[in-house]
């Protein structure tokens, strides 16, 4: 049962060791998952699964090789129940004269009576010690108690012992080829921070303080400045026409950076940059930075990021006019390869799905002049323009 499960996430390109595997084994030799099911769900996703992204694909998989555990009929023609693993929860949890009942009845005859209770049973039942209902002392059914017993039809588990969590699939939205949400968002954000320590010397150093202590023979407290995120971040992000159908996404991408970065500018442009940025958005037309004046504020360490989905005009890039807006004396190519020479580390992030960008002519255009340097907004994507930014 456990190499089938195994060679189930293999198989589902979950990478799984064998070192990992026989860890998992050696975790249930020392009885760490208590011999529920739950337990030892929890227990193979800790030893076993290395990245938030195959969280989803392992719980498809438990739930497939284990659904024996929880399907009633599956449970008593497929599920190999480890038979020390009924008699060290009953010697844990039962009763002595509970124990002689259970025994009394055994493993196969309790499967046996199921299956006929089943054929007998015509409605719901509750209480009582016979029949498959709710409450009671039946090894059947719902909301009672019995080591060996089987669950139906309950939404909760009172005794924490056949919750299906897989089935909950709480972390589907991980899946390395779905859009972002804030939380997500951040865990790939993460990859491109760098921690240094900055500021006034307001932490105390517990290790320097315990050796310097040691060393003179008296009290000698050492404080040290807090590590921070050292990276700095600049990011252009594209608003209005096209990019409205984006909104939601670009905030959240814009909510969790904040969070993310302490040294974070940003600014807004239409379609292409141009000779001009903006921070508000409704004073766009009165209250503009000349692109200029970022180019030599922030220096060249600075990582930067656009944001947008590239769809325009390939004139609103390649010639001076172009703009929808004003009348650019510059192309917007033109400030974008400004931008690419001032800072080595820049990248494109596309909201638009990457299977459509070939479509437009002024993605692949952007695409270009970023030397492909262009990603989609997934965890994948994001993750690759974090690696992209590090070098």
């Amino acid at each position: 049962m456990f190499l089938q499960f195994f060679t189930s996430l293999r198989d589902a390109q979950v990478p799984v060791t064998l070192r990992e595997y026989l860890t998992l084994m050696e975790a249930l030799d020392a009885d760490l998952a208590d011999y529920t099911v739950e337990n030892f769900y929890y227990l193979s996703r800790a030893s076993l699964v290395k990245d938030e992204r195959n969280l989803d694909k392992f719980d498809r998989v438990f739930g497939t090789v284990f659904k024996g555990l929880e399907s009633l009929l599956e449970a008593m023609d497929k599920a190999e129940i480890p038979e020390e693993w009924l008699k060290k929860l009953a010697e844990k949890y039962l009763t002595e004269e509970e124990k002689k009942q259970i025994e009394a009845m055994g493993w196969d005859k309790l499967m046996e009576t199921l299956k006929k209770r089943l054929e007998e049973q015509k409605g719901r039942h509750q209480g009582g010690s016979k029949w498959i209902g709710t409450a009671g002392t039946s090894p059947f059914g719902a909301h009672g108690y019995n080591p060996e017993g089987v669950r139906i039809g309950q939404e909760k588990n009172r005794n924490n012992r056949a919750v299906k969590v897989w089935d909950k699939r709480e972390f589907k939205d991980l899946d390395g080829n779905v859009e972002l949400g804030i939380r997500n968002i951040k865990v790939a954000l993460r990859r491109l921070r760098k921690f240094a320590r900055t500021g006034a010397p307001d932490e105390l150093d517990l290790d320097t303080t315990i050796r310097e202590t040691a060393n003179h023979g008296y009290l000698d407290v050492h404080m040290r400045p807090e590590r921070r995120n050292a990276v700095k971040l600049l990011v252009f992000f594209d608003i209005g026409g096209s990019m409205d159908a984006h909104i939601e996404q670009v905030e959240e991408l814009f909510s969790a950076a904040k969070s993310e970065f302490k040294h974070m500018e940003y600014f807004y442009f239409h379609n292409c940059l141009y000779e001009g940025v903006w921070k508000q958005n409704k004073r766009r037309f009165t209250d503009r930075t000349p692109t200029w004046d970022v180019l030599h504020k922030y220096p060249h360490d600075y990582k930067v990021v656009f944001v947008g989905d590239a769809s325009m005009s390939p004139y609103e890039i390649m010639v001076p006019g172009g703009s929808v807006e004003h009348v650019n004396e510059e192309p917007g190519s033109v400030w974008l390869d400004r931008i690419i020479r001032t800072y080595p580390h820049t990248v494109w992030l596309n909201p638009v799905q990457q299977k459509h960008w070939d479509y437009s002519e002024s993605t692949t255009i952007i695409k270009r002049i970023f030397a492909n340097r262009m990603y989609p907004i997934t965890i994948e994507g994001l993750e690759s323009a974090m690696k992209e930014l590090t070098h």
